[in-house]
């Protein structure tokens, strides 16, 4: 053999263990990336409230926790006045019942949120991420004509430690996507903002505008994941406001029918698997399932609040009412199982989301509860990957026709849609009945009285 062939083959070998080791460095690194198994989130966190639930959260031991909105509450609250000089409610209201803080005031509830001893525990040992919705964004119910946007989003950033040369902050709104866990068993996680480029409620705008939407399509389309979950500030498919008005209108993507038809045709065409929502904003737990988005159900755990729930705004003997509504409120999306604590399966007590992943289960197997303040469950919802993979096509209804979990509240039929407020009115039109009854009667006994008095 000559001495340049010795050479060249001496080479070879060099190259083929260099080519080995750096194999076995990139295999090492791949197997030392952490397997993400369990995932908190919740929303709804005022910093003046007492928060005990921390410790529930801590003890599920999540490896990631997220923040769904109303991560504070920065706006400033009037109180209820139907009359005097400052009117915040009824038909002769001429002040908004919210106004903004200043910067330095938001400043300061972030940081009393951050001062907190249980959420303190929590940043020590595991990764937290979030996004916003309207009172940590500055203003209840506001959309892109706010005008603190732009420093309440540095603000916000700050408050979850965002690397100063994060791309979020430079760019317009929050929103953001994560990778967590090894090739083959990833969980993505996007954060949608809801409110930076929000168009009015009632227009049936836009909810993420056009960046967002360019940048949700590219992430939605990019490469695969075992699982997915979109992280909105608002209910994605309940839709209550649909059966609530015109008593009362809660936010939610229902409100603005074609940004919804996009969002889930988005994710029908993107064959993605293994997609979820979480979601917060309305102060009570509840699970909702959508299966005409695309060839498999489309879940929507909504997580709220960490302090804030509807039970909390009444007092304790009127809890029953609560629940008495919530169940009569007809709803064609909530997951209704033995798995509820209540018979509305809602929960309006502080809550939280989580999700545990068995990847050593065949197939890879999904619980996804809402937790109450001492870390017992609620509700849950229990599926595996195989069921969150498009098989089939997807499922149509005819128009009429009933359809469970296909068939939106809008289209029940009125006398069901609208029994909350027939209820309502009824109870309005017995009440003035039994109060006009009263006045009778106690006007009839002080006559009688008064007439017998002149008699004698």
């Amino acid at each position: 053999m000559s001495k340049m062939a010795m050479v060249l083959r001496r080479l070879i070998e060099v190259g083929g263990v260099v080519t080995s080791v750096l194999l076995l460095l990139d295999c090492g690194a791949a197997s030392q990336v952490p397997l993400v198994s369990r995932i908190a989130f919740g929303s709804c966190a005022n910093q003046s409230a007492p928060q005990p639930i921390w410790n529930a959260i801590i003890d599920f031991d999540p490896q990631i926790f997220i923040w769904l909105g109303d991560n504070i509450y920065g706006d400033i609250r009037r109180p209820l006045k139907l009359f005097g000089k400052v009117r915040t409610i009824g038909p002769w209201k001429n002040v908004p019942r919210f106004i903004p803080s200043s910067e330095h005031e938001m400043q300061a509830r972030y940081d009393k949120a951050k001062r907190n001893d249980g959420y303190n525990r929590l940043r020590e040992n595991v990764k937290v991420i979030g996004t916003w919705d309207d009172h940590d964004y500055g203003l209840n119910d506001a959309g892109k004509e706010f005008d603190g946007k732009i420093t309440n989003q540095r603000l916000m950033l700050d408050f979850l430690d965002e690397p100063q040369d994060s791309p979020r902050r430079k760019q317009a709104g929050v929103y953001a996507s994560y990778k967590f866990g090894p090739a083959g068993r990833q969980v993505k996680v996007i954060l949608l903002d809801t409110r930076y480029h929000r168009d009015p409620l009632f227009s049936d705008g836009s909810i993420l505008g056009n960046s967002q939407w360019t940048w949700l399509e590219k992430e939605l389309n990019g490469p695969a994941s075992a699982i997915t979950i979109i992280g909105s500030s608002i209910q994605v498919i309940s839709n209550l406001s649909a059966v609530t008005g015109p008593l009362f209108y809660m936010e939610s993507w229902g409100r603005f029918p074609k940004e919804r038809i996009r969002l889930f045709k988005l994710i029908a065409d993107s064959k993605r698997d293994g997609v979820f929502f979480i979601s917060g904003d309305v102060h009570f737990g509840e699970i909702t399932r959508y299966d005409c988005a695309s060839g498999y159900p489309l879940y929507d755990i909504t997580s709220s609040g960490l302090t804030q729930a509807v039970e909390k705004a009444v007092l304790p003997p009127l809890h029953f009412l609560v629940r008495f509504l919530a169940w009569l409120t007809p709803s064609t999306l909530r997951v209704m199982d033995k798995s509820c604590r209540s018979r509305s399966c809602t929960y309006g007590q502080p809550n939280f989301g989580a999700i545990e992943i068995n990847w050593d289960a065949t197939p890879v197997s999904l619980k996804i509860e809402v937790r109450d303040a001492n870390g017992l469950p609620v509700m849950s919802m229990n599926s595996t990957l195989l069921e969150l993979q498009a098989r089939n096509s997807k499922i149509t209804v005819e128009a009429g026709e009933y359809q469970k979990y296909c068939s939106l509240e809008v289209n029940l039929p009125w006398i069901v849609r609208y029994r909350l407020v027939i209820f309502f009115f009824c109870a309005l039109a017995v009440l003035l009945l039994a109060l006009i009854f009263f006045i009778y009667t106690v006007t009839s006994v002080c006559m009688q009285c008064l007439h017998k008095c002149k008699l004698d």
